[in-house]
């Protein structure tokens, strides 16, 4: 059904969203912190299925179920055997457990989706189902769709999410070190540096995937699992959820961190730039093709140093922030927001600065409100300013 309306919004031409007149106002909200204690939290969603739970992601390879603003004891998945050592360990590490999609019917079929790299370090995107008890994963029932083989540590993505046509959407970083050495993001036969759009059907009896007949690289040489190309590292994109459109948020290298979007019915293999350019700023020096995509945001590394994806807000507790995709920088805390206003520019702004907090995430629940993941240990909600 939910790939039948979005079918029909194609072709009937979706509505888009209200266009924002003024910048939303800081004052109006606030930041409350729900529930603490996590060890490196590096993501928050909700499974969809009518009980407003809120599932955390650690980067070590647990997930806690958070329910009722209280975090159940003993955890939802614990993968920790199966992602990178380093994940665990004392210093900085960009491996893991990454992140986690639950499918569009896990109402009626629990299975949901996670992406981590493994104990080689290379990246695993798999199906898991849920036990008998609704706040226990089965361990035993791991299905591997996809794995790519990663050649340096850092750079390894992690997004998952499902898109209002049903599919499930796979963030890839360029494969690591520093200036994409090998190409990847450019290159089409392999899977480093995209977006990845795969169908994994409707129930537990499908062993794999299949690609989408309207995946663009369909035909030829090219990995046809791929939506789009030339990132860096999308750390975290999100769909809106009244409009369809996608926010890839990408981390930058030297100078930029840029946020990238695509209209709802945008039929892919769209080409957001690196490492020709980062951002909207040539970076390799080679000559660009005519059909590059460049930024809706940017800001300089005066400003921040690696970009945290966000939301649209869509809730209904802030009519301040309706509309208002807001998103975060790990290394400054920083919150920033983008919105386009009724001439259809895009406007670009700070929200909150000095927030002291190492945003490593955004996360929305059953009701569209917005939440924030502070990779130092906590859960925080954003609430009408008291």
């Amino acid at each position: 059904m939910k790939r039948l309306i979005f079918a029909l919004l194609l072709v009937l031409g979706a509505l888009p969203a209200a266009a924002q007149d003024t910048p939303p106002n800081p004052d109006a909200v606030e930041l409350v912190e729900v529930v603490s204690g996590f060890r490196r939290p590096l993501y928050v969603t909700n499974a969809g299925d009518g009980s407003g739970r809120l599932f955390v992601l650690e980067q070590g390879g647990r997930i806690y179920i958070v329910q009722n603003d209280q975090r159940l004891e003993t955890p939802f998945l614990d993968l920790t055997e199966m992602v990178s050592p380093d994940a665990n360990g004392s210093g900085y590490s960009e491996r893991g457990l990454l992140g986690l999609a639950f499918h569009p019917d896990y109402e009626t079929n629990g299975l949901f989706f996670v992406h981590y790299t493994d104990v080689n370090g290379d990246t695993v995107v798999a199906r898991y189902s849920v036990s008998d008890d609704p706040n226990i994963a089965d361990p035993n029932s791991a299905v591997t769709l996809l794995t790519a083989e990663q050649p340096y540590p850092n750079h390894n993505g992690g997004q998952l999410a499902f898109g209002p046509d049903g599919y499930l959407y796979i963030g890839l970083g360029d494969g690591g070190s520093g200036g994409d050495p090998q190409n990847n993001a450019q290159t089409l036969s392999n899977l480093l540096g995209k977006v990845l759009r795969i169908d994994v059907g409707d129930g537990a009896e499908s062993e794999g995937y299949t690609i989408p007949a309207d995946n663009p690289f369909v035909s030829g040489d090219a990995a046809p699992e791929i939506w789009a190309y030339g990132l860096r590292n999308p750390w975290r994109f999100s769909f809106d959820s009244e409009s369809g459109d996608l926010y890839v948020a990408d981390v930058g290298q030297n100078n930029w961190e840029e946020v990238n979007f695509l209209p709802s019915g945008s039929p892919g293999g769209a080409n957001f730039g690196w490492r020709i350019y980062e951002a909207s700023h040539p970076y390799s020096g080679e000559a660009a093709p005519p059909d590059l995509i460049m930024p809706i945001a940017e800001y300089s590394h005066s400003e921040g140093i690696s970009v945290t994806g966000g939301y649209v807000y869509r809730g209904e507790q802030i009519a301040d922030l309706q509309g208002i995709y807001l998103y975060g920088d790990f290394g400054y805390g920083t919150i920033w927001y983008t919105y386009q206003d009724a001439a259809g520019v895009w406007q670009n702004g700070v929200y909150k600065r000095n927030t002291g907090l190492t945003i490593s995430s955004f996360g929305v629940d059953e009701a569209g409100e917005l939440y924030l993941v502070n990779y130092g240990g906590a859960l925080l909600r954003f609430q009408p300013a008291a």
